[in-house]
């Protein structure tokens, strides 16, 4: 038992941290199109990071509580109620038996993560418990939500140590999530087939994110780039992961996210670092993007620092469970 569905919400599916170790298959990765969110999600119920969560994007759903669970919304500001009753984001709270669930539409960012206390329990494919739409694989029966769906919970007690849970994330390590965001990038592989000018253009201007755009890639618009003169504007594909930035021969830029194929035959331009992409993320169709570009080194700091932050709230809610009597 855990939750029945009243309404799916816009798109919801259940991800984890997404199907690693296929790709070598063509089997793409899948999972959260922002990590930092879903991990926060499962720390504050006391999950593993990878335990599957609910990803809604745009339009959560409304969903009865077959049983008391513990849960957690976090990442876009989707204004939820138990019942009416609002219950706060980036913070564990209980339902109960009955009660009603509904996660309204996306104020502020553009996807939430619904995590609940020892995870939903669904058939892993290929090792992940990933939706991944296009196959129809993964998740629940591969595809996204339905009124009347089922989706069964790990059967696990909920400890009276947990029932009032004061954890929460603050709001000093949370991603600064806004409309339009600057996000930093490292210089991509092919970025010097590019011209002088269009370097600068890819740095200067702001793009749109299109309302082509889904979980496999953004589609940006703005000021045409292009490859200096002789570069063909295809080459024989290289490996592509969540974060490149390809630009096909329109010279309008694509930025692959979560369900993004294993190879590509675009130049790369440039690639937006691991840390950023939740920014990415929560980026709604009509919102706009810059770039700023970083080394390595500061893109290689900046996820430890995030990894770090992660840690030090899981530390947080270990400890003052334990301090409580629980496990």
């Amino acid at each position: 038992m855990g939750f029945e569905v009243i309404k799916p919400g816009l798109l919801s599916t259940l991800q984890d941290e997404g199907r690693y170790g296929q790709r070598k298959y063509g089997v793409i990765t899948s999972g959260p199109m922002d990590l930092f969110a879903h991990r926060a999600a499962n720390i504050l119920v006391g999950n593993d990071w990878g335990a599957a969560a609910l990803e809604m994007t745009l339009l959560g759903p409304s969903m009865v509580a077959q049983k008391d669970m513990l849960l957690s919304l976090c990442g876009a500001d989707m204004e939820a109620d138990v019942d009416g009753i609002p219950v706060p984001l980036w913070r564990s709270f209980l339902i109960r038996k009955g009660e009603q669930l509904n996660v309204h539409y996306a104020v502020k960012g553009c996807r939430a993560y619904l995590a609940v206390y020892g995870g939903f329990e669904v058939k892993p494919v290929m090792g992940s418990r990933s939706t991944y739409l296009r196959a129809g694989i993964g998740g629940h029966q591969g595809r996204a939500l339905q009124a009347g769906d089922e989706l069964p919970v790990r059967k696990v007690m909920v400890g009276d140590y947990l029932l009032h849970h004061p954890v929460a994330v603050s709001s000093f390590i949370r991603p600064d999530y806004e409309e339009n965001p600057i996000v930093r990038v490292i210089q991509g592989r092919e970025a010097a087939l590019f011209t002088d000018a269009s370097r600068r253009s890819f740095l200067a201007q702001s793009y749109i994110v299109t309302a082509q755009s889904d979980r496999m890639g953004y589609r940006l618009e703005g000021k045409k780039l292009e490859l200096s003169d002789g570069v063909p504007s295809e080459m024989i594909s290289e490996a592509v992961v969540q974060g490149t930035i390809q630009v096909p021969p329109s010279g309008q830029p694509i930025l692959l996210m979560a369900d993004c194929q294993t190879t590509g035959g675009y130049p790369r331009i440039a690639h937006v670092i691991t840390a950023d992409l939740p920014l990415v993320a929560q980026v709604k169709p009509g919102g706009k993007l810059r770039f700023r570009e970083v080394s390595h080194r500061e893109a290689q700091e900046q996820f430890l620092l995030q990894a770090m932050d992660l840690r030090l709230l899981e530390a947080g809610v270990r400890a003052w469970v334990r301090d409580r009597g629980g496990n």
